[in-house]
């Protein structure tokens, strides 16, 4: 292979917040929380952080830039990131958009915070769908706004859909409407005629909706092509479209995404509260995936249709009462393990004290989520073997006299 997504590479040391939040993000806790497991010798199958180094024609686009020797105050002045995404956009989801109208930020939850903070006021609230990405619901508490959910529909083999009468009457209610596109965590890549129906409602309602595509890039072989909710709403004054390069290209650290804003009104707000300076490395990291990178994402996406491939058959073999959802998009597996858990068991207590395996699952995710678990992938496919080999083992063994409760003697 041109590109070793196989080879595990030693992280320790380096600050990874995978290898070393887990405590805090996860279950809330400082250092004091003991598990009687090491940090390293713990699987992370948790936040969407890849285990694949970054490609090298990103790294070497770094080098370039460091080999000019000064890194001063840095802005996004010219057109090569416009050119670079716009043409990525136009070749392979046949839209396009005005320079005038992007705009760069250090991350999309940070956009969309700025974003609710100029656009809905202390009476107003933000919708979503659920289960949901968790930081939809941290933007609105950071500014001290309430949100309303509406729950996906879900059929017996884990496919997900938007219920649309529900949103019909959620949007009644509602300032603002953040779509996730395609969808985490359950991987849910729309259709352009679902889009096409939210968009209806969505004009119907004249509410401004921000469109959240950062894993629009991460598809399955068998996948619909990805849909921009943009380019069926061409005219549409009220939408933000987020995109960025750091999950498919796994530069989350680098923080630069790309904010496509079509009005006025809210491109000076944000230019007003915006001093726009970039980071030149992050700016150029940025640049070199969509110019230089397709090689390295399309050899990502083959690899992961064969980690996807190993997940569903691996339950189906070992936990058939597991329910996984078909993948379409992202690195994410989602998997409802409702038949191995009372209804409030602590499942990502569960994994991490028994199995030595970092997850995500419930209230990560908002509602509409009990004993749903989210599975990082993007990992060598021996990783995620003994990970799930540990999961299976520990569900297995779940009533064994060695636990109790569920949870390992040795935890005790």
């Amino acid at each position: 292979m041109k590109y070793n997504f196989d080879e595990r590479i030693d992280r320790t040391g380096t600050g990874a917040f995978k290898l070393e939040g887990y405590k805090s993000y996860i279950f809330h806790a400082d250092n004091s929380m003991v598990l009687p497991f090491k940090d390293e010798e713990f699987i992370h199958m948790w936040v969407a952080d890849m285990e694949f180094a970054t490609a090298p024609e990103i790294l070497e686009a770094i080098d370039e830039r460091l080999d000019r020797k000064i890194l001063g105050y840095t802005g996004n002045l010219d057109s090569r990131l416009y050119d670079a995404l716009n043409k990525w956009c136009m070749e392979r989801y046949d839209w396009t958009f005005k320079q005038a109208n992007m705009f760069t930020e250090a991350g999309i939850v940070t956009a969309i915070v700025k974003i609710i903070s100029y656009l809905v006021e202390e009476d107003e609230y933000v919708l979503f769908n659920t289960p949901s990405y968790g930081q939809f619901a941290n933007v609105c508490r950071l500014n001290h706004r309430s949100y309303i959910t509406s729950d996906m529909k879900v059929d017996e083999e884990g496919r997900y859909s938007i219920d649309f009468d529900d949103l019909d009457e959620k949007m009644a209610k509602s300032k603002l409407f953040i779509f996730c596109n395609p969808h985490n965590p359950t991987g849910r890549a729309w259709t352009e005629e679902e889009i096409t129906k939210l968009a209806e409602l969505i004009k119907k309602h004249d509410i401004w909706v921000i469109s959240d595509e950062i894993h629009c890039d991460l598809r399955r072989a068998d996948a619909p092509k990805h849909v921009p909710l943009g380019k069926i709403m061409e005219d549409y004054d009220k939408l933000v479209t987020c995109m960025s390069a750091s999950k498919s290209f796994n530069i989350a650290g680098l923080a630069e995404s790309c904010i496509i804003i079509r009005s006025d009104e809210l491109k000076d707000k944000w230019m007003f509260y915006s001093n726009g300076l970039v980071n030149p490395i992050s700016h150029e990291a940025l640049i070199a995936a969509y110019e230089r990178g397709s090689d390295w994402l399309a050899a990502c996406n083959e690899y992961l249709d064969g980690n996807f491939e190993l997940l569903n058959t691996f339950l189906a073999e070992n936990l058939p009462e597991a329910i996984v959802t078909p993948s379409e998009t992202t690195y994410l597996g989602w998997v409802n393990f409702e038949n191995y858990f009372e209804e409030d068991e602590d499942v990502e207590l569960f994994f991490a004290e028994v199995a030595g395996v970092l997850i995500e699952a419930d209230k990560a995710f908002v509602e509409n989520a009990n004993r749903r678990v989210r599975l990082n992938l993007a990992c060598p496919r021996d990783y995620l073997k003994e990970g799930l080999e540990r999961m299976a083992d520990a569900l297995l063994n779940k009533h064994d006299e060695k636990f109790q409760g569920g949870v390992s003697k040795a935890a005790l």
